[in-house]
């Protein structure tokens, strides 16, 4: 079931028109996975190698995981969904919102095929958006938050290189809640 899915994802052509590089749906799961990590959108060097967190954002997410590449794309351990499953083009400061199609047309069949889910990690203001209702105005309450939501859902800043400046203004976030996430990590992945 999940595969036949997936499938129909990666053939995904409904934003096309919208696309400035054209659809390239990228997304990782599978049935066993125990950790979710719903982002934002690929970014171009993600869109061009068709492999999620291909960059530096994803360089530190691992680190955050407490993870190597090798580990970080067994999708046996690992689901990646993002809000918007294409690169949706370039705005004014980075790149543009997910198109707000994606996440309504796939998320749901995607959460469904996925029962050993434990822990999703909510990445950015879209996702957070999306899936917590009750969360506060500004991402760093929200982040600041995350015990209101633990153990099953974690909401994390974008591990972007432009949020340096963000971490250093909120080192709780690296004392506290990235030792949260490498415990579950470690727990329940048997990695």
């Amino acid at each position: 079931m999940l595969d036949s899915l997936l499938n129909e994802i990666r053939a995904c052509r409904h934003c096309e028109p919208h696309l400035p590089l054209g659809a390239n749906p990228v997304i990782q799961a599978h049935q066993d996975a125990k950790l979710l990590i719903i982002g934002q959108a690929p970014g171009t060097r993600v869109h061009h190698s068709s492999i999620p967190w291909n960059d530096p954002s994803g360089d530190r997410l691992r680190e955050w995981l407490g993870l190597d590449k090798t580990q970080f794309y067994d999708a046996k351990h690992i689901a990646i969904m993002p809000m918007g499953l294409c690169y949706p083009g370039k705005g004014r400061s980075g790149d543009l919102p997910p198109r707000k199609e994606c996440a309504p047309m796939w998320h749901q069949k995607v959460l469904e095929a996925l029962p050993n889910i434990g822990m999703t990690l909510l990445i950015g203001q879209y996702a957070q958006r999306y899936y917590l209702s009750d969360k506060p105005r500004s991402l760093t309450e929200t982040v600041k938050q995350w015990h209101t939501w633990a153990p099953h859902t974690l909401p994390l800043p974008h591990p972007s290189p432009r949020n340096t400046l963000w971490l250093k203004r909120n080192p709780w976030f690296e004392a506290e809640v990235v030792p949260y996430i490498h415990q579950y990590v470690h727990e329940h992945l048997n990695i």
